[in-house]
């Protein structure tokens, strides 16, 4: 058993920490009823991993950062625009952040280095932290009450659901087979959960007092994030859309919100405040922004921000297949030469097509007096530039 959990929480770290996310936070617009939303932001900005976004309050919105290669637990201050730090843990890092009721104070998952992986209380002013639950190794969870955990639990390589009482130490196992996103039911005792039992995976209620849980609805195929409005409302977020669903009223989920001229993709992780005024999700950097970003470091010369948007194996061709150039090493050494040599270096985009993980960019590139025309096709795996083929 110590060795499944050791290899998931291995493989947790190395998955986390090889993603590009970011967290977007939106105001949520109610006119005459209809709800829209308006001033995107992206809040985290920031290169790796950042995600697991939960309200503070009305003005501080906790996250999940990654610096000096590890996780920890960041707050946004929506009124001051600024990102700061709670805690830096040296041998491990933190995940789901989450306010604890009746308390300043937040919880966060704490995945050690060692494998060892537990729920901890951390005091926002100071970092310091003191375990919560001692013999359950809790992936994700929600608070019921200032004393009373929801959590999905590691056991025999699956996630399980159980109610804590922090005060007692006492669990109790009301589910199987289930998800990582909790809520509470607006206007109710109780709190939803994705049931992965059968292949349909079905959003449940469950009463933490008595155990009790009743099917609300299928949810969409293979996903299990989802946050609740304080209408009663569903929302669910697959690939570049949010969907919406009203259990009192709808058959079916509807587009709530395309995200398709946003540059947002793959969205998960999803949550409002309480009031129903604010809405924060993540999403991968799609190959555009990875794309773009690599062309704003090109205009500046900033050769480390440059070669962090490539992969360790970047290949660059010359159409249609003369292999150019192999790895960082060599394209570096090439490009921060020019970039050191060539002051008015500058590349504006004429034309951009963007297809599947293939960005194909019409360019006017300025280089020691000379201007020229050029195309470029990027391929991007995993967030970075893993080929370039230059057409001239």
């Amino acid at each position: 058993m110590k060795s499944i959990l050791y290899f998931f929480a291995f493989f947790f770290i190395s998955t986390t920490l090889a993603q590009n996310t970011e967290v977007h936070l939106f105001d949520i617009k109610n006119t005459d009823g209809k709800l829209s939303l308006v001033n995107h932001r992206n809040v985290s900005n920031n290169d790796g991993y950042d995600n697991q976004p939960s309200f503070y309050n009305d003005n501080l919105l906790a996250f999940v950062s990654t610096r000096n290669n590890q996780t920890d637990i960041a707050t946004f201050n929506i009124r001051d625009n600024k990102v700061s730090f709670i805690n830096s843990t040296p041998n491990g890092g933190e995940y789901s952040p989450i306010k604890i009721p009746n308390s300043e104070d937040v919880s966060a998952v704490r995945l050690d280095n060692d494998g060892k992986q537990r729920l901890y209380r951390y005091n926002i002013k100071t970092g310091e932290s003191t375990e919560l639950i001692k013999d359950l190794v809790v992936a994700y969870y929600m608070w019921f009450d200032e004393s009373t955990v929801i959590s999905s639990v590691i056991e025999n390589n699956g996630l399980n659901l159980f109610v804590t009482d922090i005060n007692t130490q006492k669990s109790r196992k009301y589910a199987t087979n289930v998800g990582r996103s909790f809520h509470k039911i607006p206007n109710s005792k109780l709190v939803s959960f994705v049931s992965k039992e059968d292949d349909k995976w079905l959003i449940k209620s469950l009463n933490p007092l008595t155990g009790e849980t009743k099917i609300i609805t299928q949810t969409l195929p293979n996903v299990e994030d989802m946050c609740w409005l304080i209408n009663g409302c569903i929302l669910i977020p697959s690939e570049n859309r949010i969907y919406k669903f009203d259990p009192k009223k709808d058959t079916r989920f509807s587009i709530f919100k395309d995200f398709e001229d946003d540059n947002l993709q793959k969205i998960n992780r999803i949550t409002s405040n309480e009031i129903g005024t604010m809405l924060a999700l993540v999403s991968e950097i799609s190959p555009e922004g990875i794309v773009q970003k690599q062309i704003d470091a090109y205009n500046v010369r900033d050769i480390d921000a440059f070669m962090a948007t490539y992969t360790k194996d970047i290949k660059l061709y010359n159409f249609p297949n003369d292999l150019r150039s192999e790895g960082q090493k060599a394209m570096k050494k090439s490009y921060k030469g020019f970039f050191e040599n060539t002051p008015d270096l500058n590349c504006k985009i004429l034309y951009r097509i963007v297809t599947g993980n293939k960005v194909i960019d019409h360019e006017l590139v300025t280089a020691n007096g000379s201007t020229f025309k050029a195309i470029a096709v990027y391929e991007v795996e995993n967030a970075l530039i893993s080929k370039v083929t230059f057409i001239n």
